[in-house]
């Protein structure tokens, strides 16, 4: 059970983690993963510490991380001289592997990256948000992750990457550019569900619009909204009517550019006239207490943490301590606890598929294994259809197994394990397969067990056992000889197909 837990509330299970669960239990660990310290693991320290571009990567080749802590005035002097502005976002890309693999704070490191892709931005979309990506990931997305998503909608509606990416950094009056305020309301808060067009035209017939709320929107209120968050934009030196912005990269609000004239938005009247960012923050503050944002946000939580097709019951519950919790600064992390202490999660253990990059981080985890990601692992992470923080549409990656789970998709996950794995080009795994095996593990089938059990958690989830023993005899071997005497290339290749075989099997690709 314990490792069905760690697989969902993290990225897999290593020994430490096992240990601290099998120690403490369960909710005492929970409670652990919900509070984090700021202590990291001394491996994870070292890797960061460690890590140097490699020499054909990029201009940054033998370079330590430079950008993970910096400032927003030295990420802005690389966008000045268009120079190197891709290179935090590459520091970001391998950090996040590291933090994944390494952190013992696993529950954050999964919010963070269901945040991420919830508020998804892509970094080829403009190299401004590759320049600032450090920001957005430090200064928005982990720091809110456990907290209130109304402090949050704010951090994200200001930040670089979001205004860039959502072009609302242009936006100004007549016309306003709609791109943020739709997927503000679709994607970040009300989603799809709550949107009501193809029911009501006008915004009088909304059901509880004529009070003032509105149980779902219409386009009028995604124009009118867009009205109101003109004028946010970035400080990035573009010229204006009124002369250049300045140019330090800081979130600017631009009054000549904002549309002053009343508004109604979810039946909510916006008088006239209203004092610098005051339209905005009121979309924004009527969006996060919606009901129907509500449930939407925790209709995905449930589906990242319970099933595809999360029951009812526990979408209700979530819903009611997200309400509850609206003005708290931990409403978040309240809204987890709900979910994550339920019969709905225990009993729904084992049952969602895991995407490229959980698959990866859970192998290396499984094994304890030496990791030093480099950018060759974005590539192989795409070709296996996850694209960190370069997914093209603002959706994010879908959380569904109908997307991931197909003969293409299989294929190349199947074809990437013993790669990332064993293969040398990459240079990412530094470990050698006899240093995963006790001494008193000799024969070829107490070294298939072995590693069943390490991988699996149990030497009953697999019914192959008998193939994977023929892996490693020899012609004149049986399953009680010991394949430890091999030669050391030939012990290698067969431990490592051993390996990644078990790596492959349906029970490993969920969590």
């Amino acid at each position: 059970m314990n490792r069905k837990i760690l697989h969902r509330i993290g990225f897999g299970p290593n020994r430490q983690s096992l240990e601290r669960i099998n120690t403490i239990g369960f909710e005492a660990y929970l409670e652990e993963q919900l509070n984090p310290s700021n202590q990291e693991s001394p491996k994870l320290i070292e890797q960061r510490r460690k890590f140097k571009f490699i020499q054909e990567e990029s201009e940054a080749a033998g370079q330590p991380f430079r950008f993970l802590d910096a400032q927003l005035s030295e990420l802005w002097a690389l966008v000045k001289k268009e120079a190197h502005q891709t290179i935090p976002a590459a520091e970001v890309i391998i950090n996040t592997c590291l933090n994944a693999i390494y952190s013992p704070w696993q529950l954050r490191e999964v919010m963070v990256h269901f945040w991420h892709n919830h508020f998804n931005v892509s970094i080829h979309a403009d190299e401004r948000i590759a320049a600032t990506l450090p920001l957005y990931d430090k200064a928005v997305i982990r720091k809110n992750c456990f907290g209130n998503f109304r402090t949050f909608l704010e951090d994200v509606a200001t930040s670089q990457a979001m205004l860039f990416y959502l072009n609302n950094a242009s936006s100004r009056a007549s016309p306003a550019n709609e791109n943020f305020a739709r997927e503000l309301f679709e994607l970040h808060t009300l989603g799809k569900d709550n949107y009501l067009n193809h029911i009501y035209n006008k915004w009088r017939d909304v059901p509880g619009a004529t009070e003032g709320q509105a149980i779902g929107y219409i386009d009028e209120d995604i124009y009118e909204a867009a009205r109101a968050f003109t004028g946010w934009t970035v400080a990035d030196g573009a010229w204006t009517e009124n002369g250049d912005k300045p140019h330090t990269g800081e979130f600017l609000y631009l009054e000549k550019w904002h549309d002053n004239y009343q508004k109604r938005i979810l039946g909510v009247e916006f008088e006239a006239n209203q004092g610098p960012l005051a339209d905005g923050r009121k979309v924004l503050d009527l969006l996060a207490a919606h009901p129907g944002t509500a449930r939407f946000i925790c209709q995905k939580l449930c589906i990242r943490f319970i099933a595809d097709d999360p029951p009812e019951s526990i979408i209700t519950k979530a819903t009611q301590t997200w309400m509850q919790e609206q003005d708290s600064p931990q409403q978040i992390r309240a809204v987890l606890k709900t979910i994550l202490l339920s019969k709905e999660f225990r009993h729904a253990l084992g049952n969602k598929i895991k995407n490229p990059f959980e698959l990866l981080c859970s192998m290396v985890r499984i094994l304890d294994l030496d990791f030093m990601p480099n950018l060759n692992l974005q590539w192989m992470l795409e070709q296996m259809g996850y694209h960190l923080f370069s997914w093209t549409t603002p959706t994010g990656h879908p959380d569904q197994a109908s997307y991931w789970l197909n003969s293409n998709m299989m294929l190349k996950r199947w074809n990437s394990i013993p790669s990332i794995l064993f293969d040398n080009w990459h240079k990412m795994a530094t470990f050698d397969v006899d240093d995963l095996l006790p001494p008193s593990v000799q024969s070829s089938k107490e070294i298939v067990q072995f590693f069943v059990q390490k991988i699996l958690g149990n030497t009953q989830q697999l019914s192959q056992e008998q193939r994977l023993i023929r892996i490693l005899l020899t012609e004149d071997q049986t399953e009680d000889d010991s394949p430890r005497t091999y030669g050391k290339e030939d012990r290698q290749y067969r431990f490592a197909h051993l390996i990644a075989l078990i790596l492959m099997s349906p029970q490993f690709q969920y969590r």
